[in-house]
């Protein structure tokens, strides 16, 4: 495939025009690409041109754009039903994902599975399912986490603009704590000595459901929690019988180097919330965790019409067949190793805009364009240029973080080496400070 024949009097721009008169102004675009067809790791918009995707949708194509075997078994379920409302009627292959995770997530013990459709909706059914377990309201995150754009999953996001300005009060008995990062100056101590704090004065850890926590921050800008956090909040949860929920929603399915983020870590969540690659680019999400934890709402309590839909579940299945068969787990790992060396020698060339080291797992990588070398002086004009000249240079290219100045890249991970050292080249190329 070279490319894709362009639609009749159609342009990315024609499209933009129609979708401002039409679309809400509060869904966002990072580029003005329109797409008419990918495939793998390429994208083509609808005048023709090429793009090397080094997004992914966000984190959801870790099997690549339009992987046959997906298709072809979406392909088949299509031939058999569409829908039945997991609820009103069962079918085989929602029992069946349910079954396959609950063996494959790294939490000991009996565990059981609903499935979802978005990652906004796994993070509230954990914190519906937290309650019902604990009998309790309260729920702890940490500020630059991201957890989705709902009610309550945008409370729990610890980022104001853009997700929670003039949006209205957030909900009451949602508290943060700093998450420890060398670049907003907070450790882990301190971190810790906050939560302390914050028991003392405003909230008894005999209110407190769940602490949810994203292994790697995305949206904050791929900032890994620290072992330490991680095992300081296992041993808090177990003192004060408070449920350990990991949002693995960006983070899972072989994007960390691992089948799941947490399982660069000692300890255990009780709960998880998955979604994003789960399903290859169809809309599934889910919250797996300890039976007796995950069974503790009453029937008909949680669910959704269109939750586990078949298709969506059919597409996990072969997801998961694809990771297994194709060693994404290990592929994850080598991307990881050419993107950090990538970003370590645009840091040593004096024809780039500065940037910091690399930071991440596996293929879950991003940098910082900073002000001065050396420096942590966030630029984010400087980050939203490069965005801009990257999608001009046939790159989709993401930035995040909370000073809006992190690169990150989440290319599939079935993209092949040629591919990834020509989209890196066109980063290079990006980044030449022309000032």
């Amino acid at each position: 495939m070279t490319g894709v024949v362009p639609a009749v009097n159609q342009t990315n721009q024609s499209v933009f025009r129609r979708r401002q008169a039409a679309v809400v102004r509060g869904v966002g675009h990072a580029t003005p690409v329109v797409a008419a067809r990918a495939l793998n790791s390429e994208v083509w918009d609808i005048e023709g041109r090429r793009y090397i995707d080094f997004a992914g949708g966000i984190a959801v194509l870790n099997t690549g754009h339009c992987h046959p075997r997906i298709i072809a078994a979406v392909k088949a379920q299509l031939d058999r039903f569409t829908h039945t409302c997991f609820q009103v009627l069962a079918y085989e292959p929602y029992v069946e994902l349910a079954e396959r995770l609950n063996k494959l997530v790294p939490i000991s013990g009996p565990l059981k599975t609903i499935f979802l459709s978005t990652g906004a909706e796994a993070t509230e059914n954990a914190i519906k399912i937290a309650r019902a377990a604990t009998g309790r309201p309260g729920v702890i995150a940490f500020t630059g986490g991201f957890h989705g754009r709902t009610i309550m999953a945008s409370a729990m996001t610890g980022k104001v603009v853009p997700y929670k300005k003039g949006l209205g009060p957030s909900l009451p008995d949602v508290w943060h704590v700093p998450f420890p990062t060398s670049s907003n100056g907070v450790t882990v101590d301190q971190a810790l000595a906050y939560l302390q704090f914050l028991f003392r004065a405003d909230c008894d850890p005999s209110r407190i459901a769940a602490i949810i926590i994203e292994p790697v921050q995305g949206e904050g800008g791929f900032h890994p929690a620290p072992p330490a956090l991680m095992t300081a909040l296992r041993r808090l949860c177990d003192e004060h019988g408070i449920v350990l929920i990991a949002d693995e929603v960006q983070t899972g399915f072989a994007r960390t180097g691992k089948l799941f983020a947490m399982e660069h870590y000692a300890v255990e969540a009780d709960l998880m919330c998955v979604a994003k690659s789960l399903a290859g680019g169809f809309p599934l999400s889910g919250v797996v965790g300890k039976a007796a934890i995950m069974d503790a709402a009453d029937p008909g309590g949680l669910g959704g019409t269109y939750a586990g839909n078949p298709l969506s579940c059919v597409a996990a299945l072969a997801v998961l067949d694809v990771i297994e068969d194709e060693n994404l787990v290990v592929r994850a790992g080598l991307i990881g190793q050419r993107i950090d060396a990538a970003i370590r020698a645009f840091g040593r060339r004096n024809d780039l805009i500065p940037v910091s080291e690399p930071r991440g797992f596996g293929a879950m990588l991003a940098f910082d364009i900073v002000r001065e070398r050396g420096s942590q002086e966030p630029d984010a004009a400087a980050t939203k240029q490069v965005v801009q000249r990257a999608h001009e240079n046939g790159l989709v290219l993401l930035s995040c973080g909370v000073d809006f100045n992190t690169i990150r890249i989440l290319v599939p991970l079935t993209c092949s080496d040629e591919l990834l050292a020509e989209g890196l080249d066109i980063l290079g190329e990006c980044l030449v400070n022309h000032s």
